[in-house]
């Protein structure tokens, strides 16, 4: 069976890079601890500079449903989203989902 990995595709707002570095490393500690293959967050380096990226692998579409509803009960996952509505760094989320086709 192939595995996943959920893409994800952050506008944000460039003034608060930090901001988003802390809810990044938050989900680090979250997100294995939670049942997520973290592959890792990028913030932009050069050029445009309002795009951040997140990937978290799962085993099947199946565990990352299971993945979601933990998130939802976790204190810890569910702090780290009202810090991020609350300071508003994130403007806009797309998530894309990808088979996983070589190691």
């Amino acid at each position: 069976m192939p595995h996943i990995t959920c893409f994800i595709r952050y506008e944000i707002d460039p003034l608060q890079r930090e901001a988003f570095r802390n809810y990044a490393d938050n989900w680090g500690r979250i997100i294995p601890r939670l049942g997520g293959r973290l592959l890792g967050y990028w913030l932009p380096w050069e050029g445009t500079n309002y795009e951040a990226w997140g990937l978290v692998g799962f085993d099947s579409l199946a565990a990352y449903e299971a993945y979601r509803a933990r998130l939802k009960d976790d204190p810890e996952a569910r702090a780290n989203f009202e810090f991020a509505q609350a300071q508003r760094f994130i403007l806009r989320e797309e998530r894309t989902f990808c088979e996983d086709v070589c190691p």
